[in-house]
């Protein structure tokens, strides 16, 4: 038998690198630029001085001793500064490591022992935060003051503190990169740490080019040349989704908020910096709604909002519609760089049809495989109705947690090769995926299911309602009901009888919650979610003032 041979390809091989991409951010993308709000104006570096600076980062850390592998901590907002250390970071071939500035100090001290963290970067405004992290935190060797003085900071003794400007000064703006390897560590991130602590997450150098190329497609966030974005999800939070990295590769002007996260100042930086996109988690889009309610403004230069973190109530999309801005449903996770999923309507929808379009989660990404795993194990059909956890696999999707002796594969959540998401979902026979609720979220009541996600979304279109969320809580008759906590427009509507005649028509009588108890903010998480783990807590520990309870007798 004749053997056949194989042809070989002819194409070679670059490497799919972070230095690669500050390279050519430099050369191509003179009119693009970092630009970060000081409270009153917008301060600029174009992408080549961000390029030197990240150039003059690794030529101090070199000197600092940070080698191959050693990890690099930021604590800081989003800001010039913070850019050109995700630049320089990586591409000396060291590996940067975000920190969230939202954690409890335990997870935060947590976090910095087993990342193993020899130098942080932190801003000036949240150094008094680092700095009661920094005795639990021996192996920390230096940290470096951006946006301020040396000492804004007290160290302990064995840890050396820098100014940042004075540390970079006389550097040189280019930097011999190593010759790093594409599947080499490039950043980290820590997951919130709902339950138990936070786990890490190890993204490559060609997970996040990969990444970042969907960024820029219409699979994405359809960033380009021509759009300014401002980037109000933090950089401390699954790299921004991205964009920092997205806008190297695509010259995209980044719009940078700084510490100034608020309704008011983030419509002062869109009506000084007219940004063509955003992105950022709900309830940010929640107080936006809210303050231009109270004081109207023109903010239509934005052609879409990127919104992912929580699922995004229909009546925020309306909403924003009234506004003349397009919000655009994303998904994603830590584990999963974060985009896993964007909500655009097929080009064959109809005006009737493309809402229902727009209120799921979207479809996959090419290199996102997905599929949905039933009660029993086994695989259900996308038929826009079987639910299942959603269960995703793909070159930008962990494999595993980092851990000090090796990653982790946790069984509880990889099942074999495949990242357990935690999600229940429906996806349609055209691939939009639907998030029914988190898995440990879903309330059984009475041998009936209620979606948490899906009650919460009916709820919070009440025009009365700011944001709500819901939880199941313990019932002597049901097992288990629903338990509103809401934050209300004004004192009259503080009305359980008025709230649940609103929702009379809108879901079955049977999972019409009887329990409420209306608040002036819902707790949230470091990233932004409901915190519906502290809010169970606090409803057990009767810390709210709940109305409406029922008789079980």
């Amino acid at each position: 038998m004749k053997e056949t041979l194989l042809i070989q390809t002819t194409m070679q091989r670059g490497a799919l690198t972070i230095p690669s991409l500050v390279e050519y951010s430099r050369r191509m993308f003179p009119e693009a630029s970092i630009q970060t709000w000081t409270g009153e104006s917008l301060r600029s570096q174009s992408f080549a001085e961000i390029a030197d600076t990240g150039a003059q980062i690794a030529h101090a850390l070199t000197k600092l001793g940070v080698e191959r592998g050693d990890r690099v901590a930021t604590f800081m907002w989003n800001n010039n500064e913070h850019q050109a250390i995700y630049a320089g970071v990586p591409s000396m071939g060291a590996v940067l490591h975000t920190l969230n500035l939202r954690l409890s100090p335990e997870q935060a001290v947590f976090i910095i022992n087993h990342a193993d963290d020899k130098v942080i970067f932190v801003d000036a405004t949240v150094a008094p935060m680092l700095a009661a992290y920094l005795p639990g935190t021996p192996k920390v060797q230096h940290v470096v003051v951006v946006n301020g003085p040396a000492d804004s900071i007290t160290a302990p003794e064995g840890i050396t503190v820098h100014q940042f400007d004075e540390l970079i000064a006389g550097e040189p703006t280019t930097f011999e990169w190593p010759d790093i390897d594409e599947n080499d560590a490039a950043v980290m991130c820590y997951t919130s740490g709902t339950t138990g602590d936070p786990k890490g997450v190890v993204y490559s150098h060609r997970s996040i080019y990969l990444h970042s190329l969907i960024v820029t497609t219409t699979m994405g966030m359809r960033l380009s040349n021509a759009d300014k974005m401002l980037a109000i999800v933090p950089m401390f939070h699954v790299m921004s989704w991205g964009l920092p990295y997205a806008a190297m590769m695509c010259g995209a002007t980044l719009i940078m908020p700084d510490r100034f996260l608020q309704p008011e100042p983030l419509l002062q930086i869109m009506d000084a910096a007219k940004p063509t996109l955003a992105a950022a988690v709900p309830t940010i889009w929640a107080g936006v709604s809210a303050m231009l309610d109270a004081k109207p403004q023109d903010i239509s230069h934005l052609r879409e909002v990127v919104v992912g973190g929580a699922t995004v109530p229909p009546s925020m999309i309306k909403k924003f519609d009234s506004y003349g801005v397009t919000i655009i449903h994303a998904w994603g996770m830590t584990e999963t760089s974060p985009l896993g999923t964007v909500a655009r309507p097929p080009v064959s929808a109809t005006e009737e049809n493309e809402f229902a379009y727009r209120v799921t989660q979207g479809r996959f990404p090419s290199p996102v495989a997905a599929r949905l795993i039933g009660d029993d194990g086994t695989e259900q059909p996308w038929d826009g109705e079987s639910a299942g956890e959603l269960e995703v696999s793909g070159p930008w999707i962990t494999g595993a947690y980092y851990d000090p002796a090796g990653n982790v594969t946790d069984e509880s959540k990889f099942n074999n090769g495949w990242l357990r998401t935690g999600d229940v979902a429906t996806v349609t026979p055209d691939g939009f995926m639907t998030i029914v609720d988190r898995a440990k979220d879903m309330i059984k009541t009475g041998g009936e299911w209620i979606s948490s996600v899906e009650l919460e979304s009916i709820i919070a279109s009440n025009p009365t309602i700011v944001e709500a969320t819901v939880v199941g809580v313990p019932d002597a008759k049901w097992d288990e009901r629903p338990f509103v906590l809401a934050v209300v427009r004004s004192e009259e509507d503080a009305d359980i009888d008025a709230q649940r005649k609103y929702l009379e028509d809108l879901v079955p009588k049977w999972q019409i919650p009887e329990r409420w108890s209306f608040v002036t903010e819902v707790p949230k998480t470091s990233v932004g979610k409901f915190d519906k783990k502290r809010v169970r807590k606090e409803y057990a520990d009767g810390d709210y003032t709940v109305l409406g309870e029922p008789d079980n007798g």
